[in-house]
């Protein structure tokens, strides 16, 4: 059905948010780039340097928002928790870790440009060597070039080693130091330091890849990983200072992976999707073996990281790879430009050999197709898009919840004024970014999410959703419960499941919605007796990202889910009444990020999203079982990705085309938002309340924007 477009009405300006940077986002390019050229050295075999780099001060161009005190508040006998993180702990430094070179490139930028801009320490770690055929050539020249999986090795880090230099120099010539370094697996690794900006580091294991998507390669992360080979042998690239080849076990890549997050300390860490799916007619996979089994070494390593002593809490963020191609572009055209631009360098276009070695500059198979399958105009993340983990608690205050070390990280701000205190982390680990959080009738909060197990033998993997409620109003949470997944076996669709949505019921019952790896939406109800009835598909069928639920004053409850062109909703007509739908909305395509709360005025729920290849916002007005206005587009966006977070009375927070947070009121009729950019990178969604704007920092720290009245 067609859809018009109009301005929105004019909302109450009771409640403005408070900006803790006063600055319009204007449109424009980025802050130009420092210059400098050098050439490329780096001693053959240097010997490695003792304990981790120390990462540079934090660069302050402005004021920050308010952050969290990081002294814990007292975790309860009954609730046990560990510490939070030490005071003037170091600012944000993020490690990636991605099986081949340029998927970082692919999948994650723009947020790589966006933390070398920082100036915070950024390190890459790529698992395989990416050597593929050792053909280094466009696809019209490849049955005519000599295979060399050596030399394309060393052209693909040509072409990353480029590619970062120009992220954050202006010159892809800049130069690097090359060094070899052991690991904690037994073996070495080359670790590449750019001399420009020291903080910038790659390090390159160089295991063997698979060479294939999902063909049968025991040779490889996955045979490793599920135990068809003993071990996997390494494949050095043709410049490289590491001067012996080596094998590593499962177990030797765990400890090597755990070893570089130790060297490197990071308080954020970015990485593939371990559960990207199969697709159901085939069972193949939907997504790179050597994606999908080096992100479950990275999860193991990351849990092995969580024990050591004294290191600073990490969040996680998981990418979404080959499966982005059929999906809605999710970045603007100034972004997606500068993406591709990278991209270019990294393919090594014009073929001048500036590197000055015969290996050559960078992946001419990529040169062909620069912008993958629609990869340069997308970043899509798997799962952590909840904005609903802010939560009111029965005195007043206020409770916030994420993931650090793979457990529950929990702060409070205490009603009637007050900072925040916290980080607390809650017992269990092994918890997925991405939680939502609930209040009960009565007072209490619930929070849910899933958490992945690792077990003890390779097909002991899965991925299940788990909850904790408080014991009573204001009371600690008690012990996680498992609900299990709609899922019968890691085999048959990679645990592949999204974060959960809930509803809300009389009495408290509540009901959890996922989509799982058919891509139906899937429900478990919790019965009056307390107990859970069995999931049921409640269909769908190209259902994608998280789906999101709300509830309005009346007590019906909406769920929304988006495909690749509209968006699906179920609706209860009444509270406590049967579950309908699906029914498609009639609203477009969206970027599938969605969020959902409850409308001005109490009659309804209101859905924000985003216009694909834009990042301009919009949102939907529902009531009972249909939009009750056209869709409202909100004129002078800001770009970007991610959901929208609107709170009560028109506050809005985003992710801007810059990185930062921005915040705003919404204004009237034929006005734009005034958008204020909070200055620092932040992991997830924001969530948007009539208090104000929270939000996650890639330092861990809670940042709080508050509403004024």
């Amino acid at each position: 059905m067609p859809v018009r477009l109009r301005r929105p009405a004019r909302p109450s300006r009771r409640r403005l948010l408070r900006p803790a940077v006063a600055t319009a986002l204007v449109g424009g390019t980025f802050a130009g780039l420092l210059s400098v050229t050098a050439t490329t050295a780096g001693p053959a075999g240097a010997a490695p340097r003792p304990g981790g780099p120390k990462p540079p001060a934090a660069r302050t161009s402005s004021p920050a928002p308010a952050t969290a005190s990081p002294a814990p508040a007292a975790p309860s006998a009954a609730s046990p928790a560990a510490p939070a993180a030490p005071a003037g702990r170091a600012p944000a430094s993020v490690v990636q870790v991605v099986a081949h070179p340029d998927d970082d490139l692919f999948f994650m930028n723009p947020d790589i440009s966006q933390s070398l801009r920082s100036g915070n320490p950024l390190t890459s770690v790529y698992l395989t060597a990416g050597e593929s055929d050792g053909v280094n050539a466009r696809p019209a020249d490849a049955a005519a070039t000599e295979p060399d999986k050596a030399r394309y090795a060393e052209a693909r880090q040509n072409g990353i080693r480029a590619a970062y230099a120009e992220m954050v120099t202006g010159d892809r010539t800049s130069a690097w130091d090359r060094e070899a370094i052991p690991t904690a697996g037994g073996g070495a690794a080359e670790l590449d330091t750019l001399r420009a900006k020291p903080q910038v580091k790659l390090v390159w294991l160089q295991l063997r890849e698979a060479g294939s998507i999902s063909d049968d390669r025991p040779h490889s992360l996955n045979g490793l990983w599920h135990g068809r080979v003993g071990a996997l042998a390494s494949q050095r690239s043709s410049g490289t200072p590491v001067r012996a080849d080596f094998s590593y076990t499962k177990e030797q890549v765990v400890a090597t992976i755990a070893g570089i997050l130790d060297r490197f300390r990071p308080t954020f860490v970015r990485m593939q999707d371990p559960t990207p799916g199969t697709y159901p007619e085939t069972g193949r996979l939907r997504d790179h073996q050597d994606h999908l089994y080096g992100a479950r070494f990275a999860q193991a390593a990351l849990a092995r990281y969580a024990d050591t002593p004294g290191h600073a809490r990490v969040g996680v963020q998981n990418y979404l790879g080959y499966p982005t191609s059929t999906l809605p572009h999710t970045l603007d055209p100034e972004t997606a430009d500068a993406k591709l631009r990278t991209l270019k360098t990294y393919a090594w276009l014009d073929e001048v050999n500036d590197c000055a070695d015969l290996a050559g500059c960078g992946d001419l198979k990529v040169a062909a197709r620069p912008a993958g399958r629609g990869w340069a105009q997308t970043v899509r993340y798997a799962r952590g898009t909840s904005t609903s983990w802010v939560q009111r608690g029965a005195d007043g205050g206020l409770y916030a919840f994420s993931v650090l070390d793979g457990r529950l990280a929990t702060w409070r701000k205490p009603a009637g004024g007050g900072s925040w205190r916290g980080p607390v982390l809650l017992p269990g680990a092994g918890l997925d970014s991405g939680v939502t959080s609930i209040r009960l009738p009565g007072g209490r909060i619930a929070v849910y999410g899933t958490r992945t197990v690792l077990g003890a033998g390779p097909a002991a993997y899965r991925r299940e959703v788990v909850t904790t409620v408080q014991a009573a109003p204001g009371g600690p949470f008690g012990p996680w419960r498992s609900l299990g997944t709609p899922e019968r076996d890691d085999a048959r669709g990679t645990s592949d499941i999204s974060a959960p949505a809930v509803t809300v019921g009389p009495g408290g019952r509540t009901t959890v919605f996922v989509r799982d790896s058919a891509h139906r939406l899937t429900a478990r109800e919790q019965r009056a007796d307390g107990g859970w009835g069995p999931w049921r598909a409640l269909g769908g069928g190209d259902v994608y990202g998280d789906p999101v639920a709300a509830t309005d004053a009346r007590g019906r409850a909406y769920v929304f889910a988006s495909t690749p062109t509209t968006v699906l909703a179920w609706t209860r007509g009444r509270a406590g009444g049967p579950l309908s739908g699906p029914v498609r909305t009639g609203l477009p395509a969206t970027t599938l990020a969605l969020s959902a709360s409850a409308a001005p005025g109490g009659d309804g729920v209101r859905l924000w999203f985003r216009k694909p290849a834009s990042g301009d916002l919009r949102l939907a007005d529902f009531s009972g079982t249909g939009l009750v206005a056209p869709v409202t587009e909100i004129a002078g966006g800001v770009a970007g990705f991610g959901p929208v977070s609107g709170g009560a009375e028109g506050l809005l927070a985003v992710r801007s085309r810059t990185g930062f947070l921005a915040t705003a009121p919404l204004g009237g009729t034929g006005t734009r938002p005034v958008w204020n950019l909070e200055r620092f990178l932040f992991a997830g969604a924001p969530d948007a309340g009539t208090d104000g704007v929270a939000a996650i920092g890639l330092d861990g720290r809670l940042h709080w924007t508050p509403a004024v009245r």
